[in-house]
């Protein structure tokens, strides 16, 4: 099963300058918790952006078109359609934008982390979760980040 994982502010925002447009640990925490044991699959710039390279204890899957770039713990696919292939299509896709956009016609779930803030100099977007194509399943009560201040809630969609 393919599987959107994201955290999205009010405006769509999920990066700015190469990293998450916020940081908030119950987030962080659920990321690791849904994607462990797990292959993740990612585009170059995602990988990058992640302060101790490979994620532990998952298959990472890294897209680019770059055929000669290599890290440790990685494996490389030249498109999302290839790395669903090397991952037999049951995985986690962890964006970045254009990732997430090719994504979507394909994923069955999303698991989004809804931030209730815009994040004004964000530079990567979400794209839209539209209500013909994606039912509500799972939304947790709205809770608030103890180290930012910024209220947010965990939902769940499936495909209709």
């Amino acid at each position: 099963m393919i599987r959107i994982i994201a955290s999205v502010a009010r405006n769509s925002a999920i990066g700015r300058r190469g990293d998450l447009a916020f940081h908030i640990s119950a987030d962080l925490r659920r990321f690791k918790a849904l994607t462990t044991g797990h292959t993740v699959i990612m585009g170059r710039r995602t990988f990058e952006s992640l302060p101790k390279g490979a994620l532990p204890h998952r298959r990472n899957i890294v897209v680019t078109r770059n055929e000669a770039y290599t890290a440790p713990g990685i494996e490389r696919a030249p498109s999302l359609r290839e790395a669903l292939r090397m991952a037999d299509e049951d995985a986690f896709i962890l964006g970045g934008g254009e990732i997430y956009r090719q994504a979507m016609e394909m994923a069955r779930e999303l698991f989004i982390t809804e931030i209730d803030a815009d994040c004004p100099d964000a530079d990567t977007f979400f794209p839209e979760i539209s209500p013909d194509e994606w039912r509500l399943t799972e939304a947790d009560a709205p809770a608030t980040d103890d180290r930012s201040g910024l209220p947010y809630r965990f939902v769940c969609y499936c495909r209709k």
